[in-house]
């Protein structure tokens, strides 16, 4: 079962990918955007990181939008992928919010996290707007870039 849960996991980025939801795809800083939208994003985001954290991964679920939703039907197999294959979103030492981007797959939010070895992360939000109020619609976690002598 957990392995299937990876592979799902491997395949929505995969798609994500494909679909040119990466770093490499920006179009530029998303400028027109306003603070509310951006505050609203960073609310959800780390509101579910606050539910996850206290492995309230019912709330957690409802952050995510309903395509993500679909991909793993429930909030017990959401847990296990994240537990599993992202324990710097799960159990963060720090994070806070990036830059604010617009992609051709709409807005995204990098966040910048920290695990507890001391290791830094860079997760990029993808986002959607349902009825107002701001959904996850697909995360990108990389290690970032170490800094060279």
């Amino acid at each position: 079962m957990l392995r299937a849960m990876f592979r799902t996991a491997v395949i929505v980025a995969t798609l994500f990918a494909a679909a040119g939801f990466s770093s490499g795809a920006l179009v530029g800083p998303a400028s027109a955007q306003s603070a509310d939208e951006a505050a609203g994003i960073q609310l959800t985001i780390r509101s579910q990181i606050e539910a996850m954290q206290v492995d309230d991964w019912d709330r957690a679920f409802e952050y995510a939008s309903p395509t993500i939703q679909g991909v793993f039907r429930n909030p017990e197999n959401f847990s296990r992928m994240v537990t599993n294959g992202y324990p710097m979103v799960w159990r963060p030492k720090t994070y806070r919010a990036g830059a604010l981007t617009e992609t051709p797959r709409g807005l995204m939010q990098t966040m910048i996290f920290e695990d507890r070895q001391g290791r830094l992360f860079i997760a990029d939000y993808l986002m959607q707007e349902i009825d107002g109020e701001w959904r996850i619609n697909g995360v990108s976690i990389r290690p970032a870039p170490t800094e060279s002598a």
